[in-house]
């Protein structure tokens, strides 16, 4: 049996290699500021792609993308906004946030969606 730790981090891992194999370049991994943590940090062409992966391993209490609620677009919005400053990034790139949703399926199923939310600075 694996941890919910271990699950989180081997969904993240899954949606990289599949955002990889898309095109996408990884940049950053879990970047931690005081309101939270950005999953994966990625280009994709002219934008900086700020991904939150969601993992389940089932439906019973809600689809992954359901999780995603304002709060959390909240936290994750302020936490990108970190990174942008730490990176001296603010000004020089177009930003998108994304939401991979992984299921715990022989094969797993993704869905990805790009631009989720939005954000006052994207």
């Amino acid at each position: 049996m694996i941890s919910r730790v271990g699950q989180g981090r081997l969904a993240e891992e899954m949606a990289c290699q599949y955002l990889l194999q898309r095109g996408l370049v990884l940049r950053a991994r879990n970047f931690r500021g005081p309101r939270g943590e950005l999953d994966l940090i990625m280009d994709d062409g002219e934008h900086l792609v700020f991904v939150e992966v969601r993992g389940r391993a089932g439906d019973e209490f809600g689809h992954a993308l359901e999780t995603v609620d304002r709060y959390k677009q909240q936290r994750i919005c302020a936490t990108a906004s970190r990174y942008l400053q730490a990176n001296n990034l603010v000004y020089e790139r177009y930003c998108r946030f994304d939401v991979v949703a992984v299921t715990n399926t022989v094969p797993p199923e993704f869905i990805w969606i790009k631009d989720a939310f939005y954000s006052t600075f994207s």
